[in-house]
């Protein structure tokens, strides 16, 4: 038995351009059933180097090893994958080959999502996603087994807290949220905040005798009522407020580090610079830490004053990844920490601002350039990163969830403003 692949984000094209980002940036770690098939293999071109890491000891885990120049073993010097081209592809790992694709377990079937930190994902390049399902139901096949979910009952995650409602019905709340972010005639950060409003009403709802064809009745009803709720200029918000603002960028500190690769950051210099780097995050004032070795030197001042260039094409960008995560509830259960659906969607949100402040920093590239880089940075960490995974990042979320600061963040650094000396 296995699970089908009902839904795909026929908005977004991609296919391998050969990069080999993803054989550097990322450590693969491996099943028994792999670790024991790479063992079989013979590689006299690799004698005297481990293909194989392990760590841990009372839990051991496995990965393949990486070259002090972050190169992955098997990554040969014309930047070829050395077991694709002598086994063939089914030899690798299953995640090396499901990369960049997200298969989200979602009550009978597969929801497809994609990892923005791949570089052609984040440009759209390549096939249309539909001609990959045949791969994609092989994938779907092999994931199924390797995660055990023959012997489990899918549960969708809870709305909030202890409240849950049936798949379907989590479905529409879904299908409402992807509905809001395909309207083109309004800015992104107003879709969004739009999304958080309509949260914000169904947090209020108890939905145990509201299903079904009641449930898409209300939905439409407070779907309508947003136009008057939501204010179209971001003007009007209140700007965020000194807590808002301390707890932000904590928050995009955890997005922007990155400890491994040719890109690590400041985790190279040990712990004390790691906290060093906390402390200037809180006070938010001078040099922004080099968290990511790409990231541009730059201030935090320099950053406020200055929105930089932006257009429709960035807007797009910005657009596929919202559409794609909603529509793949990547955003919530466990492909995102095992947050509920309200609380996956505020911390889905938060990245807007985050993306717009991170591209900031990157001023004089086009604004397509600048958005596919920042929100590259920002997905290598959503849902991965143990970070953003722990309890202090939860509180801060629902802090600001609570303050209404999700919301005038977005507002904030969605805002259009000239650079100011640049």
């Amino acid at each position: 038995m296995s699970l089908p692949i009902r839904h795909l984000p026929v908005l977004q094209s991609w296919d391998c351009h050969g990069c080999t980002s993803c054989c550097r940036e990322f450590w693969v770690y491996l099943t028994d059933a792999e670790r024991e098939r790479i063992a079989k293999q013979d590689w006299p071109e690799l004698a005297g180097l481990p293909r194989v890491v392990r760590e841990g000891w009372l839990s051991p885990r496995y990965r393949l090893h990486h070259r002090p120049d972050h190169r992955c073993v098997f990554l040969s010097d014309q930047n070829r994958c050395r077991i694709h081209e002598k086994y063939g592809a089914d030899a690798k790992p299953l995640a090396c080959r499901l990369y960049p694709f997200v298969l989200v377990p979602a009550g009978d079937h597969w929801r497809v999502s994609l990892r923005y930190a791949c570089p052609s994902a984040a440009k759209n390049q390549g096939k249309p996603l539909p001609e990959h399902l045949g791969d994609l139901q092989r994938y779907g096949r092999e994931l199924f087994d390797q995660e055990r979910l023959g012997d489990r009952t899918l549960v969708p995650p809870p709305l909030q807290g202890r409240q849950r409602v049936e798949w379907i019905d989590l479905f529409r709340f879904a299908d409402v949220l992807v509905g809001l972010m395909r309207n083109r005639q309004e800015p992104v950060e107003r879709r969004l905040r739009k999304c958080l409003a309509l949260a914000g009403l169904c947090r209020q709802a108890q939905f145990d005798e509201v299903k079904g064809g009641r449930l898409v009745e209300f939905l439409q009803l407070a779907a309508a009522g947003l136009e008057a709720e939501v204010p179209a200029n971001p003007a009007a918000l209140p700007p965020p407020g000194w807590v808002g603002r301390v707890l932000f960028r904590q928050v995009a500190a955890a997005y922007l580090r990155k400890d491994t690769g040719p890109d690590q950051g400041l985790a190279s210099r040990g712990r004390l610079a790691l906290l060093r780097a906390a402390w200037r995050f809180a006070r938010g004032k001078g040099a922004v830490p080099r968290l990511h070795g790409s990231f541009p030197e730059t201030t935090f001042e320099q950053l406020e004053e200055c929105a930089g260039d932006w257009n429709d094409s960035a807007e797009q960008v910005l657009e596929r990844y919202y559409l794609v995560k909603l529509g793949a509830l990547q955003f919530c259960g466990p492909t995102n920490f095992g947050l509920a659906f309200w609380d996956g969607l505020e911390s889905l949100a938060l990245t807007y601002p985050i993306v717009r402040w991170l591209a900031r920093a990157f001023a004089g590239q086009s604004p397509e350039a600048v958005a596919i880089r920042a929100v590259g940075i920002v997905d290598n960490n959503f849902g991965f990163s143990p970070l953003l995974s722990a309890r202090r990042q939860r509180w801060w979320l629902r802090l600001l969830g609570r303050r209404r600061e999700t919301e005038r963040l977005i507002g904030w650094y969605g805002r259009e403003s000239p650079c100011k000396g640049r």
